[in-house]
Formats: C-alpha cells, structure tokens, sequence
C-alpha cells in the first residue's frame, strides 16, 4: 500500500509538472551526450596511443647531395659518417634505448619515393643520386624518444631527425582539446539540470502543499513524504539517460561498426559498441544517483513538506 501510494504521487507530480520534467529530461539527455561523447573520444586516444606508441620511430636523415641547411655545410654526408651513427646507435650506451636499427639507403628510398608517388611527374623528376640515407630508429621505450633525437642531432653528417612522437602529441593534443571542450558543455548541461531539479522540486512542492500538509496530520514519515518529490526528478533523469545512450550506441554503431572504417584504418582500434555498453551503466547510474541527491538536498534546503 505504501508502494502504491508513493508511486501514485509520484506520477500526479510528474503530470503536474510535464513541462519541468521533460525539460529536465532533455537537458539530462544533451548533459549525457556530451559527457559521453567526451569519454568515448578519451577511449579512442588512448586507443590510438596504446597502437601508436610501440611504433615510435625515430628517423634521422643524412646530408645530402645538395644540402641547405648549415648541419650540412660539409657537404654530403660520407659513408664514413654514416657508418659512425650506425656504430652510435649499436654501441653500448644506446642499447637501453635502442630495439632495431634499419638503414634506408638511397636505392630503397628512391623504390620508396616511387611507390608513393606513382602516377605522378615526381617519379621520373628524382633519381637516386637526390636521395637521401637515413636511419630508422625503433626504440625499447617510447617514452625515452627524446634522449635518442637528442643524440642523432649531434653527430656528424646528419641533416635532421623527425620524432614521430612529437608529431602524434600535436594530434592527440587536439583531440584532448575536444574532449576537454565536451566535457566543458556537459558539466554547463549538468549545472543546468540540477538548476532545474531544484526548480521541479519546489514546483512539486508548491502544488501539493495541501496534500503533504494533510499527510503530516495524519502521522505520515518524512521518507513517504519525500520519496515522490524525489522520483519525479530520477524518472526524469532515467528517461533522458536512456536516450543518450540509445543515441551514442546508434552512432557509434552506424559510424564506425557497420561503416567500413576498421577497413580503411586497420592500424587504428577504433571504439564500437561494446565501448558504448561499457559506458552505459556509469552515466545511467550516474545521472540516477546525482539527481536523487540534488533533489533530496533541494527538497531539505527549499522546502518545508
């Protein structure tokens, strides 16, 4: 009976209140799109950096026949200079560093040249003589790229290093940048859901201050009292929940599962569904326990029932 009674005025709250609540359930459903959004594209950096980061390289590119740079005011690199990198890298103080060593002489790099740039006028425009010898570096500890660039920049007869690891932190830092954006607008969406429960509540409150008043006459506890006052505000917040995540699982299952793009960029483990699954009952969970705090506090601080 008291089940029945407390569910009964939950939902003569609700229909009372049909606009608050549906507006509070909007806004819980953008709060959550962003929130989730944010998470998912966190999921997928550190995605990218756990696929992307055992494959660090360092490169360091020789002088070369016609060089521009004052590192190669000697002239082209000669193959005394390129042997002694090649014995640097191989020697005992970088052994901690190093795991592979590849020599990309000039032969290879101009095969290379022409693969990618097939169909082109560039293929025939550079011979081998144009090339430069490089040296590919795959590294025991990626984290440790810095200390082996440091090193390759100052021998002798090398032009320049690329650090593949500074071009993938430029890259994941814009994505941060995006996640921190979302985030940004879910906790405003948030800060403007609670805004909202509060109002709900007083709302609520107001409308049925007769019939708490009644209730109290008659020897009725705080918890019967509060209980409606309280599920108005989670059934609001489940129904918006429920829709986030319904709408992220059909994009993320649209976009990438059944898109193709795992085939376009096998390299890359993009997120799925089972990402979104995983997700599901910490923002469902989530937005229930939030709400029902902020309208139990909101029914303590703002109304007397």
């Amino acid at each position: 009976m008291r089940i029945g009674f407390i569910l009964s005025q939950t939902f003569k709250g609700i229909r009372s209140n049909r606009v608050v609540v549906a507006s509070l359930a909007l806004v819980t459903f953008v709060s959550l799109m962003f929130l989730g959004a944010a998470s998912l594209l966190q999921t997928q950096v550190g995605n990218m950096k756990n696929e992307w980061y055992d494959k660090v390289e360092v490169t360091a590119f020789m002088c070369p026949l016609n060089p521009t740079t004052a590192q190669c005011a000697g002239g082209e690199a000669t193959q005394e200079q390129i042997d002694t990198v090649d014995e640097f890298l191989r020697s005992d103080a970088m052994q901690p560093y190093v795991e592979e060593i590849y020599i990309e002489s000039k032969a290879d790099a101009l095969e290379n040249f022409r693969e990618i740039m097939e169909g082109t006028t560039w293929v025939d425009a550079i011979d081998e003589a144009g090339m430069q010898v490089s040296f590919r570096v795959k590294l025991v500890n990626p984290e440790e790229f810095q200390i082996v660039a440091d090193e390759l920049r100052g021998q002798p007869g090398v032009e320049y290093v690329i650090d593949q690891r500074e071009q993938l932190e430029s890259i994941f830092s814009v994505l941060n940048g995006a996640t921190i954006i979302a985030a940004v607008l879910a906790g405003t969406m948030i800060l403007t859901a609670l805004l909202l429960i509060v109002t709900m509540v007083r709302l609520s409150a107001m409308f049925r201050q007769k019939d708490t008043g009644i209730m109290r006459m008659v020897g009725a506890s705080n918890s019967v009292i509060q209980t409606p006052f309280v599920l108005e505000g989670v059934f609001a917040a489940l129904i918006g929940a429920l829709l986030s995540v319904g709408t992220l699982y059909g994009a993320v299952r649209y976009f990438f599962d059944d898109s193709g793009a795992d085939e376009a960029i096998r390299f890359i483990r993009l997120i799925d569904s089972d990402d979104v699954i995983a997700l599901a009952p910490w923002l469902v969970g989530g937005a229930l326990i939030v709400t029902a705090l902020a309208s139990y506090v909101a029914l303590r601080r703002y109304t007397k029932v």
